[in-house]
């Protein structure tokens, strides 16, 4: 398979979550900057995230009152014009994020062209919305996501070598299901909350189908005052 090198890179509490009130405590601080730092290290052109994580602090809110699509869309990859390699992939299945631009600029980041990452079943509204903005869009599936073929059409249509995928728990289990991620980044915070619903690195969603366990070989083990870094590679 033609496919970027998947990098899945975490912030995590002592107890594996990956939100929660731990993220406040000053004592995880130096987590995050070390978290932070990571991301320029592995020279990926693409970050990518899952529904929850864009709308928690990507995207623009929800697609609310979008115009009207007077005309049939057919169902084919759109690029929109750009002056950016670098991307941010939203993994929004149903369509339902909102955008004001086709760029995303973060404090203390690259800018970023935006690519949605689509089923068919979307309606021809929120294709003709993500158009008239300049968000690029790839469909990956009619009603089911298939992250190997969305991989493969980053590769192909984008040029995209190396992914960083960043979140959530249900985004990054979907990849590891189908055997798409090459390794594994984890920087723990000296914190816990032991907050039960909080999400975890991975969650398999309750559609997808039982596998064996994903097994890791470590890498490398860092430590920075309080806070460790881990990497593995994933065994095949």
């Amino acid at each position: 398979m033609n496919r970027p090198y998947v990098i899945c890179h975490m912030l995590t509490s002592v107890d594996g979550k990956i939100d929660g009130g731990y993220m406040s405590a000053p004592e995880c601080a130096e987590a995050f900057a070390e978290y932070a730092s990571l991301r320029k290290t592995f020279d990926c052109s693409a970050t990518l995230y899952g529904t929850t994580t864009m709308l928690g602090g990507y995207s623009d809110g929800l697609a609310e009152n979008i115009p009207r699509c007077e005309n049939k869309i057919p169902r084919e990859d759109f690029i929109a014009p750009n002056d950016e390699k670098n991307y941010i992939v939203s993994v929004d299945p149903k369509g339902v994020l909102g955008f004001n631009s086709g760029y995303i600029e973060k404090k203390n980041r690259p800018r970023a062209h935006v690519i949605e990452v689509l089923l068919e079943t979307v309606s021809d509204d929120y294709l003709g919305y993500l158009r008239n903005v300049g968000v690029s869009y790839i469909f990956a599936g009619n009603d089911s996501l298939n992250c190997g073929f969305m991989l493969e059409k980053l590769y192909r249509s984008f040029g995209i070598e190396r992914l960083l995928a960043a979140g959530g728990g249900l985004m990054n289990w979907s990849l590891v299901q189908d055997n798409l991620v090459d390794e594994l980044s984890i920087v723990i915070a000296p914190a816990a909350d032991g907050n039960s619903a909080a999400a975890s690195i991975f969650e398999k969603a309750d559609f997808l189908p039982e596998r064996k366990p994903a097994v890791f070989q470590i890498k490398d083990v860092r430590k920075i005052g309080d806070t460790v870094h881990l990497q593995y590679t994933v065994k095949r």
